[in-house]
């Protein structure tokens, strides 16, 4: 038996019906609260420079979103994809944290659990910043990693 909803499935076999209706509606609303509250922070820092930049290009930030995606590319295999966008997609995930919304394409979804959006201003270079807990390994300028 397989258990699914929005945010993946997982193989589960038992010989009772019963037991796997159950088991299987908790099992996906269990999930759903995991993903949901650990899918992406966005710092305060982060926050208020999304806005300003979504306000300088034409974007309403009560309404428009942040796309945030992972390519192929990069020093360590895979980048981030960082832009802003009016529409969602027949299967992006959507969320919201600290007043940002915030898509993620289907392929993106699994490697951006638990990611923070940061922001840095320093001086070895400014810009957004990704704090991914599943990154085994990240290149020296931040914009790829690898699992």
């Amino acid at each position: 038996m397989f258990i699914g909803n929005n945010y993946g499935t997982i193989k589960f076999i038992h010989t009772k019906k019963v037991l796997n209706t159950v088991f299987s509606a908790y099992i996906c609303a269990y999930l759903e609260l995991i993903y949901i509250s650990d899918m992406i922070k966005v710092s305060d820092i982060a926050r208020n420079k999304v806005i300003e930049l979504m306000k300088d290009d034409g974007f309403n930030p009560e309404n428009d979103f942040v796309r945030v995606g992972v390519k192929s590319g990069g020093c360590s295999g895979l980048s981030y994809d960082l832009k802003f966008d009016k529409e969602q997609v027949e299967g992006d995930k959507v969320f919201e944290d600290n007043g940002v919304k915030i898509i993620v394409d289907k392929k993106s979804f699994l490697y951006l659990v638990g990611t923070t959006l940061e922001y840095s201003g320093g001086l070895k270079g400014t810009g957004f910043v990704f704090k991914n807990p599943n990154a085994q390994r990240t290149c020296g300028c931040g914009e790829s990693f690898s699992l």
